[in-house]
């Protein structure tokens, strides 16, 4: 009979074992840990030979340091399950080098770099609930909410009568990013940006 010890090593093995990825796993999206680092597949390609083992080709971005590089896997390689969580966050504030959010259950506060933050403090205000992304308990990336909605500091006035089929002009938005609006969107009014392309949507009423 096996031990307290044996058992629970081996119930932490069994773990290990149903949270790991086989070569026939591997697709766009999956996010796994390599080196200790967890990566994400940005491309995928499989390969067939006449002969010999199949080969799956893909591009890993590095989820810690965005850095990519090309990798080719074979049918027999395993990979281990990313240790991964999400967690919904409330920015609260930026004192220029980092962003600050809390968690929404915990009031546990996390800071964020801007390298970390990327192209998503475009659309960041006070009080933007997000979906931050942990890898073994450590921020590591920004989820935004598909839409959000953002005031107009400055943009050209309205030439009432400029109809023009497809014109649009440049608005300065609240978090500082520039979108481009339809002629008749004036300053001080609420539109909204979806936060996958930073393209504008509507006009949102107060």
């Amino acid at each position: 009979m096996l031990n307290t010890a044996q058992n629970v090593n081996l119930i932490l093995l069994q773990e290990e074992l149903n949270h790991m990825y086989e070569s026939g796993d591997l697709r766009k999206g999956l996010k796994i840990e390599m080196d200790g680092d967890p990566y994400v597949i940005v491309q995928f390609e499989f390969v067939k030979p006449g002969k010999g083992q199949a080969l799956y080709k893909c591009k890993l971005k590095n989820m810690l340091t965005g850095a990519q590089f090309d990798r080719t896997f074979r049918s027999s390689e395993k990979f281990n399950e990313a240790n991964l969580e999400e967690h919904e966050m409330e920015y609260l504030y930026s004192d220029g080098n980092s962003y600050c959010f809390m968690n929404t259950s915990t009031y546990d506060q996390e800071f964020l770099t801007e390298n970390q933050i990327t192209e998503s403090k475009d659309f960041l205000k006070e009080n933007t609930v997000c979906n931050i992304l942990f890898f073994k308990e450590k921020p590591i990336e920004v989820s935004l909410p598909n839409f959000v909605d953002l005031k107009i500091v400055e943009v050209d006035p309205w030439v009432k009568g400029d109809t023009t089929s497809g014109s649009t002009k440049p608005a300065t938005l609240e978090t500082g990013y520039i979108v481009q609006v339809p002629p008749f969107v004036e300053e001080g009014e609420i539109i909204r940006i979806d936060t996958r392309t930073g393209e504008y949507v509507e006009r949102v009423k107060e």
